[in-house]
């Protein structure tokens, strides 16, 4: 009962925090446009590879007015299995809770943080995720011991909810074998509870550290430092996700995830032209296709 307590009193203190400046993504005609003709050019361009309208989901909110984003999107509210794109949110709620001290700033932390976004580690996300909820993996546990665990483990699901995030989960490690023990049982008999994110809540999250409004500006800048790609870097293996070369002087920032079934890249992009964008595009049941997202973007770069 004591555990339980203390994840109640986690919770309370979770729910009253925002983030610094959350941004509201009215949708916008033009961008809608944008994104709904990159969409169908897809589906066109790739039919006969059977790519389907449910194997995609697509978010674009333009920057260039920080005071009035314009947003559109394709199946952007639907659910996907977001492999290791979640790392996002995992290097967010870690600044979260440096900020506030209920994580001490370390260099251990900061090499796992590094490994988990430059090098996409799931060695390091595992040990992020323990440090954030105070969780390790192992046996697995009685009824009781296991609702304690849990209630300790979804304390990243609810501070998320608690700054307006809806329709996600985030409480898993990434694997490479699968999980075990504990946190076999976690994840469900059927894989039930895995994580899941949406197009749209991935896009706002790296629009908000893009804008330096999530926080504070420089904890975005330290995260937009390890988001930082560059698609001449032929070790990158994130880098040429979406784009294969950029404009002279443009910068990339991003987050990939891939697994046997999907494929999927996050990006915030600064054109040298002055365009500022969020793109965000998931695709499943077409992991080994390497054209599909940069299809797409093309399509994006062309009409924004």
């Amino acid at each position: 009962m004591r555990l339980l307590s203390a994840s109640l009193a986690i919770f309370l203190y979770l729910a009253h925090l925002t983030a610094a400046d959350s941004i509201s993504l009215p949708r916008d005609g033009r961008v809608q446009t944008i994104v709904d003709v990159a969409v169908a050019s897809a589906l066109k361009e790739f039919a006969p590879k059977k790519l389907q309208s449910n194997q995609l989901a697509v978010t674009l909110i333009d920057l260039r007015d920080a005071q009035q984003l314009q947003h559109g999107s394709y199946r952007g509210q639907e659910r996907v299995y977001p492999a290791s794109v979640v790392k996002l949110f995992y290097l967010a709620a870690a600044h979260r809770w440096m900020e506030d001290g209920r994580l001490p700033d370390s260099e251990e932390l900061r090499r796992a943080l590094r490994d988990m976004i430059v090098d996409s580690s799931n060695d390091a996300t595992a040990y992020v995720v323990d440090v954030l909820t105070g969780t390790t993996g192992g046996p697995e546990l009685s009824g009781p011991e296991m609702t304690v665990w849990g209630e300790k483990r979804n304390a990243l699901n609810r501070y998320f909810s608690s700054v307006g995030f809806t329709n996600i989960n985030a409480n898993q490690k990434p694997w490479g074998d699968g999980p075990y023990g504990r946190e076999r049982v976690w994840v469900g008999k059927d894989y039930g509870n895995r994580n899941m994110l949406t197009a749209d809540a991935t896009a706002r999250l790296l629009a908000e550290i893009a804008l330096g409004r999530f926080i504070s500006t420089n904890r975005c800048a330290q995260m937009l430092e390890l988001l930082k790609r560059d698609p001449a870097d032929k070790k990158d293996s994130q880098a040429r996700f979406m784009f294969s070369e950029l404009p002279a002087g443009a910068k990339l920032f991003s987050k990939a995830g891939w697994t046997s079934t999907t494929r999927h890249d996050a990006v915030y992009g600064e054109w040298p032209d002055g365009r500022k964008f969020v793109l965000v595009i998931f695709t499943t049941q077409h992991a080994n296709d390497r054209e599909i997202i940069p299809f797409i973007a093309r399509q994006v770069m062309e009409k924004l």
